[in-house]
């Protein structure tokens, strides 16, 4: 399908900023809820422990297949099919039956227990996310060509439904019966699950029934205009039962062996991302460092926390790793690739280095004057009392600064870098994996959860650095420097450190809370002002392509 990939990947982002942050606050309003009312401890057990054995289940089972099949729709055309492809996608359901079952047994019988009274409940809770990822999984060949082909709609609606679905489930049960709430969580759970695969193969059916009827209608009348039937030229499914395994037909292998050598090096360094990634939860879970209830501050203030990476970062995370993926060839020296993909890479790269890195000094700034206020709308005065939620709020705005930076390099070194730097990769991401994992348990049985944020910011340093140096070595006989965007302007930073003085001298005497907001957001716009002024290329740049496609 002939497509704008740039284009789309910015619609992407946009679109899934958007859903992330109306999800995030029906989920922040949610949480609230439970801690106001249910308790800190099915909190922690909830969105901790269940949920840590989601985020294993899928990301295990899915990252690395998703990851090379979309290499492989870019660079190995003429020697992968899409029904291999589709065969790729359904290798993710045996996959996460057979990681279910060590995993399930670990999460009832060696995690550190749950209190009495809620183990019925926390047993049937994950059966139940083990269910729900099966199901999940059985509808990833559907969203894997719904990403390549950019439907970027359908995701957007779907995944939005999926969590009105979740949040009214969850609710339902639990306003009828309080003492239900991780019984209702895994309820809902497997309930919303269910939406994906009626969603996904739903539209294509009824997507592919409307072409092959229009393909119809065009051979008995040839004198039509053709130009309305190119959007689907290439589309390579002609029946629902295409998107099942072994179904389409194939001139080679069922599977394709360079697509597997290439997703064997994804799964290692999956392993090891998802250590990284959801670590001090692991940590937590195994060793009895927390208990349940500081699981669940923990878990609340970084999710606060965590705004910018779930509503922006994320989102462009993984649009930029869609076009890097299409842009760049993995196996051939840059300099050697097409100059124009080249330059449009580096310059997509620089300007994204900017954007998360001004996002980042952003939060680090006024999360020193504001995260009391944060956290006293969103838990109460009990939930801040004692000052603890404030200062992992506080230092959790420097880890956003170092998640910024590190989403986006690593995030291009992993879209550009070959299987052998792949695996070379993994030896370090083993170091950084066990280093974190032991770093963390040390802070934090001497600093308590300030220690996670700590062990954090540490080796994100250090992954930054290598990435850094990966793109260097990678862009030096170009010329290019795209990483210069990872120095904001003198202005702009002069501003930051002005605006965020005045709104520390705010946080101790303004008369009232609402008084210290304003003053707040009065500041958060003039550094914006100034940001604006001192990028107007960048900034007319993106508004004039903007406008140029919504009139398209």
């Amino acid at each position: 399908m002939e497509r704008n990939v740039l284009h789309s990947s910015l619609i992407s982002a946009v679109f899934n900023i958007i859903f992330q942050v109306l999800c995030r606050l029906l989920t922040f309003a949610i949480n609230a809820f439970i801690v106001r009312n249910v308790g800190r401890d099915v909190l922690g057990i909830m969105n901790v422990r269940l949920l840590l054995l989601e985020s294993t289940l899928l990301f295990l089972s899915r990252e690395a297949f998703t990851r090379a099949g979309l290499s492989a729709t870019t660079q190995q055309r003429d020697k992968c099919t899409w029904a291999q492809l589709i065969n790729q996608m359904w290798l993710t359901v045996p996959t996460c039956i057979v990681i279910c079952l060590p995993c399930v047994y670990i999460w009832l019988h060696m995690l550190t227990p749950v209190e009495e009274k809620f183990t019925a409940q926390y047993r049937f809770g994950c059966y139940a996310m083990a269910w729900s990822c099966v199901i999940e999984l059985c509808a990833e060949a559907p969203n894997f060509v719904s990403q390549v082909f950019c439907f970027v709609r359908l995701r957007i609606v779907l995944s939005t439904f999926h969590i009105l679905v979740r949040s009214a489930v969850f609710l339902w049960i639990v306003i009828n019966d309080k003492s239900a709430a991780i019984h209702a969580f895994a309820m809902a759970q497997l309930i919303s699950t269910i939406t994906i695969i009626i969603g996904n193969y739903g539209f294509f059916y009824i997507y592919i029934k409307r072409f092959i009827q229009k393909n119809a209608i065009k051979d008995k009348y040839s004198k039509l205009d053709s130009n309305q039937y190119d959007a689907m030229s290439d589309f390579p499914f002609r029946k629902i039962t295409d998107f099942l395994p072994g179904i389409m037909e194939n001139q080679g292998k069922f599977l394709n062996s360079e697509l597997q050598i290439l997703t064997l090096s994804f799964v290692k360094q999956g392993v090891l991302k998802q250590i990284l990634t959801e670590g001090e939860k692991y940590v937590m879970s195994i060793s009895p460092v927390l208990s349940f209830s500081e699981q669940a501050t923990y878990d609340v203030v970084n999710n606060l926390g965590s705004l910018a990476a779930r509503f922006i970062f994320r989102p462009m995370e993984d649009s930029s790793y869609f076009f890097f993926t299409q842009t760049i060839a993995r196996d051939v020296e840059l300099h050697k690739q097409p100059r124009d993909n080249v330059l449009q890479a580096a310059k997509v790269l620089q300007n994204l280095s900017l954007a998360v890195t001004s996002i980042g000094l952003l939060a680090l700034t006024f999360g020193q004057s504001y995260s009391h206020a944060v956290l006293l709308m969103y838990g109460g005065s009990d939930f801040v009392a004692g000052g603890l939620p404030e200062l992992l709020l506080k230092w959790h705005c420097l880890a956003i600064f170092f998640l910024a930076i590190n989403g986006i390099t690593e995030g291009y070194m992993f879209a550009t870098n070959t299987s052998k730097d792949i695996d070379k990769y993994n030896y370090l991401m083993a170091i950084f994996s066990i280093s974190f994992l032991i770093l963390s348990y040390i802070l934090t049985s001497w600093l308590g959860p300030l220690g996670f944020i700590f062990a954090n910011c540490i080796n994100m340093f250090f992954r930054i650095c290598y990435s850094i140096r990966y793109i260097n070595h990678q862009y030096k006989p170009t010329g290019l420097k795209p990483l210069h965007g990872l120095l904001p302007g003198k202005s702009f930073i002069i501003t930051l450190f002005l605006t965020g003085i005045f709104c520390k001298y705010s946080m101790y005497h303004s008369s009232t809370l609402f008084q210290h907001i304003l003053y707040g957001f009065l500041s958060v716009v003039i550094c914006v002002i100034v940001w604006t002024i001192e990028n107007r290329e960048l900034v007319k740049l993106g508004w004039r392509y903007g406008r140029r496609h919504i009139s398209d």
